[in-house]
């Protein structure tokens, strides 16, 4: 039977066809949706870690006690789970064990671009890369075969326009599998004496699956011409077949790490011009180079951004499809946090007093555009909290009194936790401010361990926040409502004026919430209103302008009543009862 999927759903089918019996992650896009989609699988355990390295360390506990296990992440994920992932490449695993990262180019989502085939050439493991969702399917099934014969973890990385694009996919039946652990000390304490000894066999197992991929079928060689040859993968096979059709020979790569050697030399022996067609860094392309054959790519293929048929097309001089255009010009939409978005006030408040905001990652990161404008620094996840601890050490009384963390409540149990634990212990003046909207939000609502429900929604274990602070050494700890702009102004007044480090709570549900009961929207009497534009300062998007007055867009507005608290006038008014 077929059926039309995202490629992330067919990971997840490949993953309940597998036998996997354990899924940890930690969310992030373009990658949620595989652990949202396995979630689905009676038959598979799947949870929402606080970040991607105690995720990877579960999975493999998972492995180690011999039932197949993954892992998720997207691409700056993996450098939080790089430490286990890079030592478990010495240990092997015992049952079959696979990881997802999922790269975006073009940054639709993210801080950066990185090419994550760089940690799987490092950590010196296998890394196959689909091109659309039935390849999804069926690498995430060989990916187990290959982590239990060579001993190995295995990286598949995805791409967003693999992630989020749909073709058709062959469903199969799921297959058990189970393994016995057998203690092993030499195999998996890695002391230095042990892990100098496990170093060859990884060397050794990288020249086995050096062979692999001269011979496996997931790298195939399709011959049309003699004139020009593409070595391309992932996406990017998709753009070439587009652009050249059968008028170029294409060797597509499912394996890209480790590369092989003779089936590139064959191919490029057969045809007259050799091209490497891959987004961001040119890891094939340097590969191939090394064998000593002349290729040409990154010379005329930017080296930023995602590809397009059409960047493709420009590159190589041939016709660009024509495309298609509106008469009107459509007006820019930048992103703007929601109409009743809890952030919204205390930004507003932090604005007003004029303190320097160094951020964190999430959908409050927004914090930082016009016209709130208060956001000055956003760097990874957690960073917010130790970025502050150093600009307070290095400025003192000078930043003290009116610099403040901002980091949303998922962020802070992924990594905010130590940061704030190194401000206690290492004694800076910093005013923590931990956004809790009760939610992991930028990425779809996922759960984490501050809401007391775990990934299907059930009753799970929740960490009283206020208590987790204390436990860190922080005396002043207080919670505020983010709709009462005089209770945010008064408590980072008094915060900010304390002579000690303290953590502000910020506590408000994300208002898209389904379980979250808003007020009767509200209406601006134009008879009151002044046109001052008081309102138009906190950017909610369910408020405008209209012949010099303020007008609320009732489909959009949940009563939250931070407008009203600016208007100089109390022209805002409730259209309830």
């Amino acid at each position: 039977m077929k059926e039309l999927m995202l490629g992330n759903k067919a990971i997840a089918r490949g993953l309940y066809e597998a036998g996997v019996c354990f899924v940890s992650s930690y969310p992030g896009t373009p990658s949620t949706e595989i652990t949202e989609e396995v979630t689905k699988f009676d038959e598979v355990y799947t949870e929402w870690a606080p970040n991607e390295k105690v995720a990877m360390e579960s999975a493999f506990g998972a492995s180690l006690a011999g039932r197949r296990a993954f892992c998720a992440q997207k691409h700056v994920g993996l450098n939080v789970a790089a430490d286990p992932l890079y030592t478990m490449s010495y240990t092997g695993v015992n049952a079959g064990f696979v990881i997802v990262v999922a790269d975006d180019p073009g940054m639709h989502s993210s801080q950066n671009e990185q090419d994550s085939r760089h940690h799987a050439i490092a950590a010196k493991v296998p890394m196959l890369e689909p091109s659309d969702s039935a390849e999804a399917l069926k690498f995430t099934k060989l990916a187990y075969e290959i982590s239990e014969e060579y001993d190995t973890p295995v990286i598949i990385k995805m791409c967003t326009r693999v992630a989020h694009s749909q073709s058709p996919v062959e469903l199969g039946e799921r297959e058990e599998h189970k393994k016995d652990y057998v203690k092993d000390i030499a195999k998996y304490v890695m002391m230095p004496g042990n892990a100098k000894k496990r170093h060859p066999i990884v060397e050794e197992r990288t020249k086995k699956l050096v062979q692999y991929a001269e011979t496996s079928e997931i790298n195939r060689v399709e011959f049309s011409s003699g004139e020009i040859g593409i070595i391309t993968a992932s996406s990017c096979y998709q753009y070439v077949k587009e652009v050249f059709g059968e008028s170029a020979s294409v060797l597509k790569l499912g394996m890209t790490n480790p590369l092989p050697v003779n089936l590139i030399k064959d191919f490029a022996s057969k045809v007259k011009k050799l091209y490497v067609v891959e987004e961001l860094d040119p890891i094939i392309e340097n590969h191939v180079k090394s064998l000593g054959l002349e290729v040409s790519g990154s010379d005329i293929l930017p080296r930023i951004d995602e590809f397009s048929p059409n960047i493709i097309a420009k590159a190589f001089g041939r016709e660009i499809s024509e495309s298609l255009t509106l008469d009107d010009k459509i007006p820019p939409r930048p992103p703007v946090m929601c109409a009743g978005c809890p952030h919204r006030g205390m930004f507003h408040s932090l604005k007003k007093r004029k303190c320097t905001v160094l951020g964190d990652i999430g959908c409050y990161t927004l914090g930082a555009v016009p016209p709130l404008g208060a956001i000055e620094m956003t760097l990874c996840m957690g960073a917010s909290i130790g970025a502050t601890h150093g600009f307070n050490k290095i400025l003192g009384k000078e930043s003290e009194g009116k610099t403040v963390a901002v980091i949303g409540d998922s962020t802070f149990m992924h990594s905010g936790m130590t940061g704030l634990a190194n401000v206690a212990y290492n004694q800076s003046n910093s005013t923590i401010i931990v956004l809790d909207n009760s939610i992991t939000g930028m990425t779809g609502h996922q759960q984490n361990p501050l809401t007391g429900k775990n990934i299907k929604g059930d009753p799970a274990g929740q960490i009283n926040l206020e208590a987790l602070c204390r436990a860190m050494g922080i005396n002043r700890v207080r919670v505020v409502d983010p709709y009462n702009l005089a209770e945010c102004d008064a408590a980072l007044k008094e915060e900010l004026a304390a002579d000690e480090v303290s953590v502000i709570i910020s506590r408000r549900p994300c208002a898209l919430l389904k379980n979250v009961q808003h007020k009767a929207p509200l209406r601006v009497n134009s008879e009151k209103c002044i046109g001052c534009k008081s309102c138009m300062k906190i950017g909610c998007p369910a408020i405008s302008m209209k012949n010099g007055k303020a007008v609320v867009d009732t489909t959009q507005c949940v009563g939250c009543g931070v407008c009203g608290q600016l208007c100089p006038k109390k022209a805002f008014e409730s259209t309830g009862n």
